[in-house]
């Protein structure tokens, strides 16, 4: 298997494991942690309270925009296109790859409906009085946007996490059954080169406009569109 084949494979198998773990509170932990680490000392704390109702009301309204928009059919319908298009490419994984994205994709949608903003915002430590980002008094959901994202790249430079990846994704290759060698194979092949792409998809990539939260400066590709150009 090429090296463009392999990490496209474990690409869509880090999506399709990501679905298949939507309950487990792994990623939400570690976004929150993050948090927790921002916890401002004594001499903020009148400033931090004042901004963190400002803080949760964002996560609110940004979360309620993200479950609508996994709603909507065409942004379904775009995913599994798109993750149809990458299997396409792995030839003789083709229809394995097809039909655990059939099956996870469906779950994954379902999981994103039940989402409540308020209780998730809780899990994030973003509704609590201590939490505080340091927002300026001007920000809105652009920006939190923003924020997420450069927390998420930061998490990604981490080896714990990376080891954390890992370790999730050979999880996730034992329920496949007599699929599972292979799957743990290219794992420890290709999952470093995978998330070293991912780091460098964060870094260059505008995801808060491809999900239309933030404004594009000009025409823009879709979020589909650039998850398969990285993969």
């Amino acid at each position: 298997m090429s090296l463009r084949r392999g990490c496209l494979f474990l690409f869509v198998m880090v999506v399709i494991c990501v679905r298949a773990n939507a309950r487990n509170p792994v990623t939400l932990d570690i976004i929150a942690t993050s948090v927790d680490d921002q916890v401002p000392n004594e001499n903020e704390n009148s400033e931090a309270v004042e901004r963190n109702g400002q803080l949760c009301t964002l996560c609110q309204d940004y979360t309620t925009q993200v479950v609508e928009y996994f709603s909507k059919n065409e942004t379904q319908y775009e995913i599994i296109s798109t993750l149809h298009q990458a299997c396409s490419l792995l030839h003789v994984f083709k229809h394995q790859c097809v039909s655990l994205a059939d099956h996870y994709a469906p779950m994954f949608f379902s999981e994103i409906a039940t989402i409540q903003p308020e209780l998730f915002c809780k899990k994030l430590n973003l509704c609590k009085e201590m939490a505080s980002l340091h927002l300026q008094k001007n920000d809105d959901v652009c920006n939190v946007c923003h924020h997420v994202v450069r927390e998420v790249l930061t998490k990604l430079q981490d080896p714990d996490t990376q080891l954390e990846i890992i370790e999730t994704l050979l999880k996730g290759c034992n329920k496949m059954e007599n699929f599972a060698r292979e799957c743990k194979q290219l794992v420890f092949e290709y999952g470093p080169i995978v998330l070293a792409n991912a780091e460098k998809f964060f870094e260059t990539t505008d995801i808060c406009a491809a999900i239309h939260v933030c404004k594009a400066n000009g025409k823009s590709a879709s979020l589909g569109e650039l998850l398969l150009s990285y993969a």
